[in-house]
């Protein structure tokens, strides 16, 4: 823009300000001591050094800390974890281009009485009058090669996250509505700065408009700093394809190699894979073109693939993926040998990698501490269901540990490996895995109770979470039915399904195990903190909200003071 575009813009921005009707208690009243505030906020980053994304806990200790150091008042922190967060995210953001970025301003900003714009599934279609800000920073935006909507709470916006069309948002918006939004935009890890209105509400709203228009210009030379997760995903499937397993492994000659190799591509999420793959492109670079994780992908998938197979046999398990398990459709036989197969194949695809020798020894001692302690693991639970007793939350959680946590173990540690980390970020890795795993399977048994079919761990008998909760918190009647539970191998006459349903979902154990299920992906997130990568660390952040389901849509204003489509309220806002 010329120097005279800028004055009208900035004298017509001014002038649509003055409508505003005040700046709303826990903002502070004037643009003097907003901007001063700024400045503080500024030089507490800049001190600190960072490395997005924080967490809901971080942001809130360092808000803290900004009230103190500005000697301000206490009502002022959500605004502040707002501009904190936003200065965490500032160089991230200005590395991104900007047809990778997506301008988000609200409807709120429009003069509803003069306004010649229409509303449609995607928001405000501005028909350009000039009689708000919204023409301005939209032309501006889209001159740069911004998308942009005019739509705070549109379903449109997650997508355009998650596809990869968008990598990072530069949003406007009311405090209220980015209390609401901080849990989803926290769990997608997505690089944003937010602008907050003056005052909450749906008509004639305010903002500080050069602070929007500063927003929309920060750049810098460089790529952008973040992994498309989606386009990730299509090429770990990729690998899966018939074609690929041909290539690497060589023509199938034999039945136990066709039905391995049908097993292994067949079915499944493919997480792990997807996770050693993520973790060596965040730290080798996605410019890193030498060199391929395929193999280590394929090899952690061999591994986790063999675990189910004999995990489905020890556990007298009929179905697996909706289709008959392994050893149903071939046999007992057949399936023993087609895991113990899939296991040679995972450290033969190791010793084929292009790693180097130091970095398959590591890749070894990793994966056989993972596969021992995965043993040790259904070990304990296959030995309780010799001698059935009660056992403690402690006990429980210790099974997971051991059964689930290591193959997220292995996997991230692949992707390390072969990316040359050292042993500071293995470190860190092993310890998000441990408690990623235990909520994994946390989640897993909640959902599982939700299921009312024959084949859920209520009626097949497994060492599971819920019942020991419902044990430690149940009265003295309540503890002798589910003592016949634990028993039930020995006394089956005494065992009621449903009763002991029941008593878990009054006993409160239900809202513990959620509880409890919230507090490990929290220490999961907090483990994170150490990572001065921050490709890295947003990958794990994002991986983690993806697994849960914790990203979701935007809410708009009126969606959150109706309670339409509202998730849960965390901890201080943040920008999105």
């Amino acid at each position: 823009m010329t120097g005279m575009q800028d004055i009208e813009l900035l004298v017509s921005d001014s002038q649509w300000l003055s409508r505003g009707a005040g700046v709303q208690d826990n903002i502070p009243a004037t643009k003097a001591r907003r901007n001063a505030l700024l400045r503080i906020i500024r030089e507490y980053v800049a001190q600190k050094q960072f490395v997005p994304p924080l967490s809901i806990d971080e942001i809130k200790i360092h808000s803290e800390k900004i009230v103190k150091i500005a000697d301000t008042q206490d009502k002022f922190r959500n605004y502040i974890a707002v501009l904190f967060n936003n200065e965490v995210w500032r160089e991230m953001v200005a590395l991104i281009p900007f047809d990778k970025r997506l301008l988000l301003l609200p409807k709120c900003l429009r003069n509803p009485k003069e306004c010649q714009g229409q509303i449609d599934t995607y928001g405000l279609v501005c028909r350009h009058c000039g009689k708000c800000p919204i023409h301005n920073l939209q032309t501006e935006a889209e001159s740069l090669g911004y998308s942009v909507l005019v739509a705070e709470g549109s379903p449109v916006v997650m997508a355009m996250i998650e596809s990869g069309q968008i990598e990072a948002v530069i949003g406007v918006s009311c405090l209220a509505v980015l209390e609401q939004v901080f849990p989803y935009i926290d769990a997608a890890a997505v690089p944003g700065m937010a602008i907050p209105l003056l005052r909450d509400g749906c008509t004639n709203t305010s903002v500080d408009l050069d602070w929007v228009w500063d927003a929309i210009h920060i750049t810098q030379k460089g790529s952008t700093l973040t992994l498309n997760l989606d386009k990730l995903k299509l090429e770990v499937d990729s690998w899966f394809q018939k074609e690929t397993l041909e290539k690497i492994s060589g023509p199938l000659k034999s039945q136990t190699e066709v039905i391995g190799y049908d097993w292994l591509a067949k079915y499944g999420k493919r997480w792990r894979p997807f996770l050693a793959a993520g973790v060596y492109r965040s730290l080798a670079g996605r410019s890193d073109k030498s060199h391929s994780p395929v193999h280590m992908a394929l090899a952690v998938e061999c591994f986790h693939k063999a675990s189910l197979i004999h995990d489905d046999i020890e556990d007298h398990d009929y179905y697996r993926y909706g289709v008959k398990a392994l050893h149903q459709e071939h046999g007992l036989e057949i399936a023993l040998n087609v895991g113990d197969f899939l296991l040679g194949e995972g450290y033969r695809l190791i010793s084929e990698s292009p790693a180097t020798t130091e970095q398959k020894a590591r890749m070894l001692q990793v994966a056989a501490q993972g596969h021992r302690d995965l043993c040790l693991g259904q070990g304990a639970e296959l030995c309780w269901r010799r001698d059935p007793r009660i056992l403690s939350t402690g006990q429980i959680l210790q099974i997971f540990r051991q059964k689930t946590a290591p193959a997220f173990d292995v996997a991230l540690h692949f992707g390390a490996i072969f990316a040359g980390a050292d042993n500071g970020i293995c470190q860190t890795l092993r310890n998000y895995s441990h408690c990623l795993g235990v909520a994994y399977q946390i989640h897993d048994d909640l959902q599982d109770f939700s299921d009312t079919t024959a084949g859920n761990d209520i009626h097949s008998m497994r060492p599971t979470l819920l019942p020991a909760l419902a044990y430690e918190m149940a009265g003295e009647d309540e503890k002798k039915l589910l003592e016949a539970y634990w028993k039930l191998l020995d006394d089956p006459d005494h065992y009621d399904p449903e009763r002991i349903a029941a008593i878990i979902r009054t006993s409160g154990a239900l809202e513990k195990a959620e509880e409890m299920l919230e507090i490990y992906k929290s220490q999961a997130i907090q483990s994170l903190s150490e990572l001065k990568n921050s490709q890295l660390k947003g990958l794990l952040r994002r991986v983690m909200g993806k697994i849960f389901n914790d990203i979701e849509s935007l809410v708009c204003c009126y969606e959150y003071k109706t309670g339409i489509n509202t998730g849960p309220q965390q901890g201080p806002p943040a920008a999105g």
